[in-house]
């Protein structure tokens, strides 16, 4: 990790509009923290030292399964917020942050989150809409894996990526490793439903690419169901 001392990037991160709306026009005591690419950024059970805003590069959240693997969750880009559920729960770190790829971080020390920010009403009501954001994102995830069949569940998938909305782009991703993950099976699993959907001619695999042919059945598969 790198603490950034650079006016001119400070300026250009503080005049992004969620930014804007998360922050009143007082200064804040803050630091640029950068991330190399597959650096851990937050260390789930460790304390959490203050509040994480990401605001450049690409990141992955991922949390510990009773077996020892780590099940993804998202993917995360600029605007987003981590250590709020931690700050405001006064519990560990739930969940680890690792970057993709370089990744630059606003952060603010707890005890100025906790003796400051906290009774900043504009502060709150952003943070608010962020966190139930992540709750509704992971309720909606949570229900469609746990009551859908995998092949619905990959259909649902392929179209809240199609769709290109927030949580779309939150779990894009070409690691079919990955994508099991998000869908909550097994990588087998996942690649038998591929390949009857390649078969059934409903779908093309090149190489790491999957390539829908029809999105009619894709929608119909779906059921509707979507992860958003």
């Amino acid at each position: 990790m790198q603490i950034i001392q650079d006016h001119l990037l400070s300026t250009y991160y503080l005049n992004n509009e969620e930014l804007k709306k998360l922050f009143s026009d007082k200064q804040h005591p803050f630091q640029i923290r950068r991330y190399s690419r597959n650096e851990v950024i937050l260390l789930e059970g460790e304390e959490i030292d203050g509040l994480y805003i990401q605001v450049s590069g690409r990141t992955k959240i991922t949390t510990s399964v009773i077996t020892g693997k780590a099940l993804l969750l998202r993917f995360c880009s600029a605007i987003s917020i981590m250590g709020d559920i931690e700050l405001i729960q006064k519990v560990p770190i739930q969940s680890q942050v690792s970057a993709v790829i370089d990744s630059d971080f606003i952060f603010i020390h707890k005890t100025y989150i906790r003796n400051e920010l906290m009774k900043d009403l504009a502060f709150l009501q952003q943070l608010l809409i962020h966190t139930t954001y992540k709750l509704q994102t992971c309720t909606t995830a949570s229900r469609i894996n746990l009551l859908a069949s995998v092949e619905t569940r990959f259909a649902s998938y392929l179209c809240t990526v199609r769709n290109g909305e927030t949580f779309g782009k939150e779990i894009h991703t070409t690691n079919s490793v990955e994508i099991a993950s998000l869908i909550g099976t097994t990588t087998r699993h996942l690649n038998r439903i591929i390949e009857k959907l390649v078969n059934e001619k409903v779908i093309e695999k090149e190489k790491k690419e999957i390539m829908v042919i029809d999105w009619e059945k894709i929608e119909e598969f779906s059921g509707g169901l979507r992860y958003e």
